[in-house]
């Protein structure tokens, strides 16, 4: 029997799209030969997702799991929104919402960690689900937020099932008030923050280079005023002031009442938010806009038709 090197499988696993396992087996099964083993993987229905790789994936689900003072946020795209009512797409964004809650947010990691029940790796089960359901899909991006004395919250909007659906929203909550109370005052936070979208949790933590490009726009714009160098300073300062009011969580007017700023109601509940995330499916993601004339005839063979 030959001998079956990484190198082999990596290569193997780079023109197939198939998982590692299935592609060492492929070539013990094959003697090493690259070509009966690529075909040994199509009859098995493994190779199926290579065909698919390069197809936009912006569709599927973003799904949550928790566990005390714990939780985990995945985001698993698709081609099609049809593919996250199959159950089975479903149970896999639950499983790895799981999975990440025990090994932690790196997608590496979770890629590599066993899927439950498959005696397979999370990578492995996705490229197993590409070729049964027949699109590409990928693990994009997860998230992982704990307190060593708290609660981390969650909410869905509109949620296809618990923990499944398109806006996913984690908050971790610090203090010594009841669960319960951290809990449901971290999920009015997390209902505001998929409300308005910040982009950082304080003042402290905005992106100094976001802020700087800020300062420089709101400079040219007094400056084009006419007005005096101590008077534009002194009106970006308070329109840098107004930038923090909607892109800072903390100084948000809370959405509930639309009149206090969340860091007031956060205190008042005697806690302190440490952490947040959002998850809105498929956002950054260009998709793609098909020539549907163009794909038929393309499919049958035939010149697209003249206009």
């Amino acid at each position: 029997m030959a001998d079956i090197t990484p190198a082999m499988v990596k290569d193997l696993r780079e023109r197939t799209g198939a998982g590692i396992s299935d592609c060492k087996k492929a070539l013990v099964e094959n003697d090493g030969a690259v070509e009966p083993a690529i075909d040994w993987l199509r009859k098995k229905g493994l190779a199926a997702a290579a065909k698919k790789s390069g197809r936009a994936a912006s569709e599927g689900l973003v799904g949550i799991a928790s566990m005390p003072a714990k939780a985990a946020m995945v985001e698993v795209n698709s081609e099609t929104d049809f593919v996250s009512r199959n159950e089975a797409f479903q149970g896999f964004v639950h499983a790895v919402a799981n999975v990440a809650l025990q090994v932690g947010e790196n997608l590496d990691t979770i890629n590599a960690a066993p899927f439950p029940g498959t005696g397979r790796t999370v990578a492995e089960e996705l490229v197993h689900l590409v070729a049964t359901i027949g699109e590409n899909m990928n693990l994009r991006r997860a998230r992982v937020l704990s307190v060593p004395q708290g609660a981390v919250a969650s909410y869905v909007h509109q949620a296809l099932k618990p923990g499944l659906g398109k806006i996913g929203v984690l908050v971790a909550v610090e203090g010594a008030s009841e669960i319960a109370a951290l809990e449901t005052l971290g999920r009015q936070v997390g209902m505001h923050v998929a409300a308005t979208r910040p982009d950082a949790l304080d003042t402290n933590s905005v992106d100094p280079a976001a802020l700087e490009r800020e300062k420089v726009v709101l400079s040219e714009q007094a400056r084009a005023s006419g007005k005096p160098e101590a008077i534009i300073e002194k009106m970006v300062e308070g329109r840098i002031r107004k930038y923090y009011e909607e892109v800072v969580l903390l100084e948000q007017v809370w959405v509930h009442d639309g009149e206090s700023r969340v860091k007031a109601v956060v205190q008042k509940a005697g806690a302190k938010l440490t952490g947040f995330a959002r998850f809105h499916l498929g956002e950054g993601i260009e998709k793609e806009v098909g020539d549907f004339a163009a794909e038929v005839a393309a499919t049958a063979g035939l010149a697209k038709p003249s206009a």
